[in-house]
This record gives C-alpha cells, sequence and structure tokens, in this order.
C-alpha cells in the first residue's frame, strides 16, 4: 500500500530517533521557561489565510469542505495560531509547540507535504529574547551533534536600504526583498536579471559591500545591540545581508541556520507582530534535524524465552 505523495511512515530505530530528539527539544525549551501548547490541525480556510494571502506558502495550503459546506484547511505552520491562544496571556508570553503541519507543494528528497514543526515563539519580545532563541537553537544543535553556522539580517535593514534608493513602495520593496533572498540558492546573474522589471538591478552591488559598510544605517544598531546580547549569551552568529526568509510577516531580526551537509537551511525564524505586539520566534523541522543529527539510541533489546513447563497431577 503506498504513502499518499509527501508522506512518511516511520517505525523502528527511525521512530525511536525522532522521539529521542523530541524528548530532548521539549527539555531544553522548558529549561529556557516555555510552557507547551496543542492547536487544531483543521482551521477556518480565512483564519488560515489571514493577512499573508500572497505569500508563497498560502497558496499551498491544503483546502477542504465540511459537511456543512465550510470552507476549512489544514494548518500550514504553527505561527499564525497564536494570534488566537496569546490573546489575554502575560506577556512574555513563551510557548512551545510540536505538530504536524501540511502543505501541498511540490516534494523532493528533503521536502515534504507532511512534516513536524517543532517551534518557540515569544509573544511581547525585545532583542534580548531574539539573543536568547540564538542561544537556545546553538544548545539544542550542539546536544544534536549537528556543525551549523547561524546567519541573522534584519528586515528593518532592508527595507532602509530600499528606501535609500527611492524605491518606496510596499509590494515592489517585497518582491525585491523575494528576489534578494534567493542570491545563495541560485546565481547572481539570475537574480540580477528578475530585478531588471523593477529597475532595481544595481542594490546587488549595495549587498556585496562589507559589514562595516552597513554600519550608516540606522537599522544596523539593532544588529550591533544583538551581537552584544549574543556576546553576554556566549554564542554568535554570521551578518547575511540578503537574507530575508520566504514569510511576509517578518518585520524585524530573521535567523537561519545551515550546514555544509545540507543545500536548504535546516531551521529558521525572525520576528514578527502578533496581534500588533512585538514577537519572535524559530521553528526546527524535525525531518531536516533527524536526517542530520548524532546521537546514540537507547537501544535496550529483549529476548523472551518461552520454558515448557509440565504440570503433572498427583492423584491422592
Amino acid at each position: 500500500i503506498m504513502n499518499a505523495k509527501g508522506t512518511r511512515d516511520f517505525t523502528g530505530e527511525d521512530a525511536l530517533k525522532r522521539e529521542k530528539i523530541k524528548n530532548l527539544l521539549v527539555r531544553t525549551f522548558k529549561t529556557y521557561g516555555f510552557e507547551p501548547a496543542e492547536t487544531p490541525i483543521v482551521e477556518y480556510e480565512e483564519f488560515v489565510k489571514g493577512d499573508n494571502q500572497n505569500d508563497e506558502a498560502i497558496s499551498d495550503i491544503f483546502r477542504l469542505k465540511d459537511k456543512g459546506k465550510r470552507d476549512l484547511a489544514l494548518r500550514y505552520e504553527l505561527t499564525f495560531q497564536l494570534k488566537r491562544i496569546s490573546q489575554n496571556k502575560k506577556l512574555p508570553y513563551k510557548r512551545y509547540q510540536i505538530g504536524e503541519v501540511f502543505r501541498d507543494e511540490p516534494t523532493s528528497s528533503n521536502r515534504f507535504r507532511q512534516f513536524t514543526q517543532c517551534d518557540i515563539d515569544i509573544i511581547g519580545s525585545s532583542l534580548k529574547d531574539d539573543a536568547e532563541i540564538i542561544k537556545l537553537t546553538s544548545d539544542i544543535l550542539k546536544q544534536l551533534n549537528i556543525k551549523n553556522e547561524i546567519f541573522v539580517n534584519s528586515r528593518k535593514l532592508l527595507n532602509e536600504i530600499l528606501e535609500k534608493e527611492k524605491i518606496t513602495d510596499s509590494k515592489t520593496k517585497e518582491m525585491i526583498i523575494k528576489e534578494i533572498d534567493k542570491l545563495d540558492k541560485i546565481p547572481e546573474k539570475e537574480v540580477r536579471e528578475a530585478l531588471k522589471k523593477y529597475k532595481a538591478e544595481n542594490v546587488l552591488d549595495i549587498f556585496k559591500k562589507p559589514e562595516s559598510f552597513f554600519k550608516k544605517y540606522e537599522s544596523y544598531k539593532e544588529i550591533e545591540e544583538l551581537k552584544k546580547f549574543c556576546s553576554y549569551f556566549g554564542v554568535e552568529f554570521v551578518f547575511q545581508p540578503t537574507l530575508a526568509r520566504g514569510l511576509s510577516y517578518y518585520t524585524g531580526t530573521v535567523f537561519e541556520v545551515k550546514t555544509k551537509e545540507f543545500k536548504e537551511s535546516i531551521l529558521g525564524g525572525g520576528s514578527y507582530l502578533v496581534n500588533g505586539i512585538q514577537s519572535t520566534g524559530i521553528s526546527f523541522g524535525l525531518e531536516r534535524i533527524s536526517q542530520l543529527a548524532k546521537i546514540d539510541l537507547d537501544n535496550i533489546k529483549l529476548v523472551v524465552i518461552i520454558v515448557n513447563v509440565f504440570f503433572y497431577l498427583i492423584k491422592l
């Protein structure tokens, strides 16, 4: 019996490994003061779409109808549900959640239609919380023996650079940022060609400048402050001025973690608004980190020996 495209079964050592990683994640999340949450897989379609209906991820949601003809959808991530569950919570509200998400998109060896996200988010956050999430991420990857580099940028900085270049229309800015974010995935020539339709191909020259060049931008001060907080936590990151991440709801810091063993990033996140409140978070994809994690499994093999026992009935 075939699995539905983009889905997998996990048994034996694969299932044991996933279970051990999830336990490790939960233990670390709790150590950093996050509390658990659970939310439905099925939601109203309008709630799933939210304010980000032009996002590529939104176009990939699985849609369905119930017997009452209501428009429903499977959740494509866990973040949008924070709009509901964070209401009336004491701030900062720190929650973690591990659950299945679904996207109706092309599949590959590293991309599935059903996968498990392990999220942490802080509603009511500051740059210090961004640094805490970077530190937590580093701690977990060390425990999993995954060699990595953490890359950081600011959406505020990207917007400021484009505005200084006289690109002020918000939709145009968003499209340009999406193209710039592809620089580590496709050749620069292709990105430059794509930017020509916005008359913005020359902005690429700015992003090739050394880090010291960006100090003249007001928004870079937040990168410097984040570096300071990270130094207190004993963790470092690499400033990558082209990093934007795909989702349009990011408003400030964006994070991405990469390893030489994977072409794609292994996890990512950033800061955004939840009901108008500054928030920050990061998401671990269980499938990807399970492939990369180097951990010992607690394999306890039991041998059951059945001994024939003869009962003798003695007549007294």
